[in-house]
């Protein structure tokens, strides 16, 4: 596989701009996460945003590893890397715009299987590509533990 900046560019900047749009649908979520019941261990709100870039860039150099193999088929991994990425766009505005908590906790659960799916599926193209996933899936389990805390404490 020969590198191509174009494509690997591209790859980087889809999962960046999806959580851009849903940041900026959001609005004020962190004025949000500062007027509600948190759970022990719960990170300052400038987290978040640091930690999300730098998983969204993990996801683009991962589906650049994964995609730009033109001997592989990878039309189930591509239907898990999209399917999780607009279920991930849409766990932020069910939170913060809407509080359904409960509700984006079960969505949250729903986004954690997709991404287990898409590591599977990463994996048996590119080794790297999937374990590149595993900062993103390890930070939705403690995304599932502080959303079912809100959940409980509001």
């Amino acid at each position: 596989m020969q590198f191509s900046w174009k494509r690997f560019l591209f790859n980087l900047a889809a999962p960046l701009a999806v959580g851009g749009l849903s940041a900026l649908i959001t609005g004020n979520s962190m004025g949000v996460y500062k007027t509600i019941q948190r759970p022990p261990f719960s990170p300052p709100g400038i987290v978040f945003p640091i930690v999300w870039t730098v998983l969204f860039c993990l996801m683009g150099i991962s589906a650049y590893l994964v995609f730009s193999d033109r001997e592989h088929r990878h039309a189930r991994a591509w239907k898990a890397y999209i399917l999780q990425l607009a279920v991930n766009f849409f766990w932020p505005v069910l939170f913060f715009c809407l509080h359904w908590y409960g509700f984006a906790f079960f969505w949250l659960l729903f986004l954690i299987g997709l991404v287990i799916w898409m590591i599977r599926e990463f994996m048996l193209l590119n080794k790297a590509a999937g374990l590149l996933q595993l900062p993103y899936f390890i930070w939705l389990l403690f995304a599932g533990y502080l959303n079912l805390g809100v959940w409980l404490l509001n």
